[in-house]
């Protein structure tokens, strides 16, 4: 099944035009660019058509002057930090031809989209105006020194940057994008953790012992096993040290692959669940900023530098071709795995070509073939995890938790086809085993009600809101009295706390029976989702080479790393990942 990319999904975006006045176009008087006037214009972003980008352009004769916008349904972290960059990028070029922000695709094309509609409102042809010469192409080169430099500023790169700041370090990272977050923005469950003080105020029994089972059994015993201990062993102090900078993750929930409710989530004022990914880069990104970490945006790292075997520094180029130079004393690699590069995804996993991915855009794995160049070793490179729930038509990633939380797995016949909180390979294999390879995915009101993300999803729609069950079979084009019964099964599993059917591993600890309409429905498949394998590091965070030793001065953590999650990663182990070995980074490149 060919599926489409997000960029795919960008060039389909409908635009919808509200003209001030008149919906004829005005045509500008004498030799001015446009008529004179302010035009409103919106177009779908990532909010879907339910919270489209809405700007307020104003133009004189000759000049935009001023663009004002609205844009709730857009990720706070990804397209929301990027629209002030791109009103900035189009006043100062005075025209919207010129590239949008890196890493926030869908965004930038809806606010360009819009953009047009208000010039050509105003009478002018938004495909004629050519840019002001900025200063890009005259960018200086940038020479630095610092203690630690960084590449990539996702949720690894910071917490190591933020660590050794907070050790009195002088640290620069340098990001591709031009936003921070990279994939952990994407992240949408929460953090698995053990042994915590949540889990104890909220009377939850589990060890670091049973979440080392839990990730050696669902990475298929390949993980390495130090490296899972640590992660373990780790993590209840990686909860505490997020309380430290003021992003607590304190609603305890259930993944699947997990023995016991470990997955730390964050709460809203109204105490509904939201988004780890974008809740913690927000908190990340400012806390660096509070701690005096430097972040160079647009700048792509092409070269580790070496200086008699040991790491140097980095070399990176600018969006405008300048060369940028940083020399340090240690060097860490946090760029993530290479999930929107699909010529790499092909080359290790021929079977995925043409899948959906769930990346951000900037994750393609640059960084593989630079850490070869210096003789570092790689691990499961071909280890590629596929998430169950993903909506095909943009790479939109549902979260595991909603199935953590009670939602289910229906065929297009209406029935329930395999416990929904197995691990990700097994579910995935199992929907695609179904008649056409798609599954839904169904909530209630009770899970709107608790939660954010169900709320997210209906508004960007995603999610089509059913009132009764009979709406639901319209929706799944099945027969009402099979679904009925599907519920009628679920509901007393729920209630004797078994699921004879599919031996739901979860069930005792599900928020809702699905009892509670109206019911939300998404359609799903499996699409990329995490690359497991990557370069080979220690318990210390310190990059191995082809022989078995570590480079002297440099140090991984996160994605581009492997060996944590084997054969399979089980949710919530993204986050716990980039800060439990992005703290043991930072600690280590401080020495």
């Amino acid at each position: 099944m060919k599926k489409l990319t997000r960029i795919a999904l960008a060039a389909l975006m409908s635009v919808s035009v509200m003209a001030c006045g008149t919906s004829e176009q005005p045509a500008p008087e004498g030799g001015s660019l446009y008529k004179a006037g302010t035009y409103e214009a919106e177009a779908d972003g990532f909010g879907g058509s339910a919270n489209p980008v809405h700007l307020s352009v104003t133009l004189s004769d000759n000049a935009i002057d001023k663009i004002e916008y609205t844009a709730d349904g857009e990720t706070p972290t990804v397209g929301g930090a990027a629209l002030p960059k791109l009103v900035e990028n189009v006043i100062a070029a005075q025209s919207p031809n010129i590239d949008g922000v890196s890493g926030a695709t869908v965004t930038s094309t809806a606010f360009f989209a819009a953009l047009n509609d208000a010039l050509t409102q105003a009478g002018a042809d938004p495909a004629s105006i050519e840019p002001k010469d900025t200063g890009k192409a005259a960018a200086e080169d940038i020479e630095k020194t610092c203690d630690i430099v960084i590449a990539g500023a996702g949720g690894a790169g910071m917490t190591a940057a933020i660590t050794a700041a907070q050790n009195g370090k002088k640290v620069i990272i340098l990001e591709k994008g031009s936003v921070s977050g990279g994939n952990s923005s994407y992240a949408t469950g929460g953090m698995n953790a053990a042994d915590t003080h949540y889990q104890a105020e909220q009377g939850i029994e589990d060890s670091a012992d049973l979440y080392y089972a839990d990730t050696m059994k669902g990475g298929h015993d390949i993980n390495n096993p130090d490296l899972v201990r640590t992660l373990a062993d780790n993590s209840s102090a990686a909860i505490d040290w997020l309380d430290s900078i003021g992003a607590p993750l304190s609603n305890v929930g259930q993944a699947g692959g997990a023995s016991a409710m470990r997955q730390h989530r964050p709460v809203n004022d109204e105490g509904k669940i939201l988004s780890v990914g974008t809740y913690l880069v927000e908190h990340l990104t400012d806390t660096c900023g509070e701690v005096g970490v430097e972040i160079i945006y647009n700048a792509k790292v092409d070269t580790i530098l070496v200086d008699e075997g040991k790491a140097a520094g980095l070399h990176a180029t600018g969006d405008a071709g300048n060369s940028i130079t940083v020399r340090a004393d240690s060097v860490i690699i946090t760029t993530g795995g290479f999930g929107s590069n699909p010529d790499m995804i092909t080359k290790y996993r021929p079977d995925l070509e043409g899948y959906v991915s769930t990346n951000a855009p900037t994750i393609t794995g640059d960084l593989i073939p630079v850490l070869e160049d210096i003789g570092a070793d790689f691990v499961d490179l071909e280890q590629i995890q596929v998430h169950p729930t993903v909506v095909q038509k943009d790479g939109a990633l549902i979260s595991e938790s909603l199935r953590g939380d009670g939602a289910i797995l229906l065929n297009k016949y209406g029935k329930r086809f395999c416990d929904e909180m197995n691990t990700r390979d097994v579910v995935s294999a199992h929907i695609s085993e179904q008649d056409d390879s798609y599954a839904w995915l169904i909530a209630d009101q009770k899970m709107a009600d608790e939660s954010t993300v169900v709320e997210k999803y209906h508004s960007k729609g995603y999610m089509v809101q059913c009132d009764t069950l009979a709406d639901l079979a319209k929706l799944i084009g099945c027969d009402e009295a099979t679904l009925e019964e599907t519920f009628s099964k679920w509901q007393a599993s729920v209630a004797a706390q078994k699921d004879d059917e599919f031996e739901h591993e979860a069930i005792t600890s599900v928020v809702t029976d699905l009892s509670h309409a109206p019911y939300y429905a998404v359609q799903i498949a499996p699409g990329i989702h995490h690359c497991m394998g990557g370069v080979k590091i220690n318990t210390e965070a310190e990059v191995i080479d082809i022989d078995g030793e570590a480079i002297p001065n440099l140090f991984a953590a996160g994605e581009v790393t492997g060996g944590v999650h084997g054969g399979n990663r089980l949710g919530g182990n993204a986050v716990a990942d980039f800060v439990v070995f992005g703290r043991i980074a930072g600690e280590n490149a401080s020495k």
